[in-house]
């Protein structure tokens, strides 16, 4: 960050009471190595976080949450300052969000012998799609699917039950996560490619505009090297570095 920025309306803005509270989505798997109880949470995420806070000269506090629909969700309640989760359309009426710093590709897993050979081919009349509730691709293919029919479970796991369970047609996710699905379902395929490419933001209030403007230049400064070596250091497979913002 420029050094002739000054932090003090930033701090006020981003951190009033003096802590940044910080909220994670430990959802997800990717982004969080561990949350232990009574512990400091550690992943790519929780270190973005730190290094925020510690730009801002604050100490840090996180602020879990279990599904990324309830950090969102928790956006107009005061309850955290800044929160590292997937941007989404639905989600900027209260939430102000950065670029991507990070990009997890999502896409379908289909059981040993489905017809589907294709991603464009799932978003076809009749098709069955098993789906975490709220999850930033959820949120995606609300916007976009204009035949298939989502079937919503709460969480990764209970998504993947469901589809299991109830026999549907594909299952949304994760492309890291689908790799570990596909080798307990024997015959069953990820289809090749993406349907998107969850963007891994950082959100704050909407009506924090000072601190929104801060958090932009941020997100592109960590991403010209701090990602990448959090990346490596907790050996995150599947994901990469967003490429750099031209707005």
């Amino acid at each position: 960050m420029p050094a002739s920025v000054d932090i003090t309306p930033v701090r006020a803005d981003l951190a009033p009471s003096g802590r940044l509270r910080v909220a994670l989505n430990l959802a997800n798997f990717l982004l969080i190595s561990s949350n232990p109880p009574g512990g400091e949470a550690t992943g790519v995420a929780p270190d973005v976080g730190r290094e925020l806070a510690r730009r801002l000269g604050v100490p840090v506090t996180f602020v879990p949450y279990a599904l990324p629909g309830d950090l969102a969700a928790a956006a107009s309640k005061d309850e955290w300052d800044v929160g590292l989760i997937g941007a989404d359309p639905l989600r900027a009426a209260e939430i102000a969000f950065t670029a991507a710093y990070l990009e997890i590709p999502a896409s379908y897993l289909v059981p040993a012998g489905s017809p589907i050979a294709s991603i464009e081919e799932v978003d076809r009349p009749g098709v069955r799609i098993a789906v975490a509730d709220k999850a930033a691709y959820d949120m995606y293919l609300r916007r976009t699917l204009k035949h298939a029919t989502l079937e919503r479970a709460v969480g990764i796991d209970g998504s993947y039950d469901l589809f299991v369970a109830a026999k549907l047609d594909a299952l949304a996710g994760l492309g890291p996560r689908l790799v570990a699905d596909q080798a307990r379902l024997p015959g069953s395929r990820i289809l090749k490619g993406q349907f998107t490419a969850v963007q891994q933001a950082i959100g704050t209030p909407i009506a924090r505009q000072v601190g929104a403007a801060y958090l932009r230049g941020f997100v592109e400064d960590i991403k010209k090297e701090l990602v990448g070596n959090l990346i490596a250091k907790y050996q995150v497979r599947g994901v990469n570095v967003a490429p750099a913002s031209t707005s």
